[in-house]
């Protein structure tokens, strides 16, 4: 290890920070994304010296792996403690490799697992770590053009076709420029899960991933000029929905339109199960005064024919649900989509349902097949975002102050 500390003053702070949102004029802006919260340490490793600044201006280099760790409330570099609460991390023109930790099989400890190259996340830009509460942000700021090329493959498969993945980037970027332009006051703009969208990083870009990001480079999907919440799902199996349905959002771009093109995805029609145990119990971590269930019955269906609310009977009372709250209850994945039928209700609950995620806005799978019929990726957003327009982010204005809406991958 090579490590030389410098003190350059309080200007230098200042700079890096800076350096991490300003981009010159020709370049794309810095998206801030989230890769990991609460963590109590973790590696990083670069082909080039890796350069540390702290709050107080003070820059450290190291040439090998750089390990990272909370102990006591307070943050250690290679076993030495740094003052403040965060720290930035660079490696000039080089990506960073992180090796974040994973719980052993005994669930106590952690591992990083340095040898294996498949469980490091490579990225550009910088890395910024926020001490907070009982751990650390892992932020990585990074280009909004290199932060697409890591949505693209890790929401849809590279293989599909060229004007797909363009409406993957131009839809992945409307996103996050959305949510930067919106969320300038807390330390991160989107989270690199489908808590926003998934980001893996390098992993997964490959040419045409590259040529599908550079041939729409700064293009965004624009309401009034502005960018919109550009939510999408996997499959919708029929109409998609309006986005008053799902958040109580009346939002003009998001209604539902005719989606009779994604039968191919293998999450078009599925059958489930779960214990009604489970959804008291999570019900009851929701904040809802649920006792024990007696009955569970759709009570009303939105225009599309999806479940709109739900009847719970039990032993304290009548709840009634949405739909989408039942998803969150009982998991995501579990059930796919609020475009269900109840087939049995005993100590477990069985449901058939259609399609997959909240089918607010573009559908994935549906895109994919317009594209294959020959559709270009601009006629294909205008169609699952009805009276938007393309433009360049540099013509754009801030959306108006956001309604609260959940991740747009559910």
């Amino acid at each position: 290890m090579m490590t030389q500390p410098f003190r350059t003053g309080l200007a230098c702070m200042a700079i890096a920070i800076g350096c991490v949102s300003v981009s010159p004029a020709h370049a794309s802006p810095s998206i801030r994304v989230l890769l990991a919260s609460e963590v109590q340490g973790l590696e990083v490793r670069t082909e080039d010296v890796i350069g540390a600044t702290d709050e107080r201006g003070l820059a450290l280099f190291y040439r090998s792996a750089l390990r990272i760790e909370v102990r006591d409330r307070a943050l250690f570099l290679n076993g030495s403690r740094v003052d403040g609460g965060q720290v930035i991390l660079r490696a000039g023109e080089q990506d960073l490799k992180l090796w974040l930790p994973r719980q052993n099989n005994n669930g106590k400890g952690a591992s990083f697992q340095l040898g294996d190259e498949k469980s490091a996340l490579q990225v550009s830009g910088l890395i910024q770590l926020i001490h907070r509460g009982k751990g650390l942000l892992v932020v990585n700021h990074v280009d909004l053009e290199e932060y697409v090329k890591g949505v693209v493959p890790a929401e849809i498969d590279s293989a599909w076709h060229s004007e797909m993945l363009k409406v993957q980037a131009v839809a992945a970027r409307t996103y996050a420029l959305y949510q930067r332009m919106l969320r300038a006051s807390r330390d991160y703009d989107v989270v690199a899960s489908i808590q926003d969208q998934v980001y893996r990083g390098r992993h997964g870009v490959d040419a045409r991933v590259e040529q599908a990001v550079e041939s729409t480079r700064g293009l965004v999907v624009t309401y009034q000029n502005a960018p919109i919440y550009a939510a999408f799902s996997s499959t919708a199996a029929g109409l998609t929905e309006d986005a008053t349905v799902v958040w109580s959002k009346d939002l003009p771009y998001l209604k539902g339109v005719e989606c009779p093109f994604d039968i191919a995805s293998p999450y078009y029609q599925w059958k489930t199960s779960f214990k009604v145990e489970t959804l008291e119990k999570n019900l009851r971590q929701l904040g809802f005064d649920v006792g024990t269930i007696a009955t569970l019955s759709p009570l009303s269906y939105s225009r599309s024919g999806r479940v709109a609310t739900l009847r719970i009977l039990h032993s304290k009372g009548e709840l009634i649900v949405r739909g989408e709250e039942l998803r969150r209850a009982v998991g995501y994945m579990v059930v796919p989509s609020t475009q269900f039928t109840i087939d049995s209700f005993g100590e477990e609950v069985v449901l058939s349902g259609y399609g997959a995620g909240h089918a607010v806005g573009l559908c994935q799978w549906g895109a994919k097949e317009l594209a294959e019929l020959g559709y270009s990726y601009s006629s294909i957003l205008n169609y699952y975002y009805p009276g938007t327009e393309l433009r360049n982010a540099s013509l754009t204005k801030a959306p108006p102050v956001p309604p609260v809406l959940p991740a747009p991958a559910f």
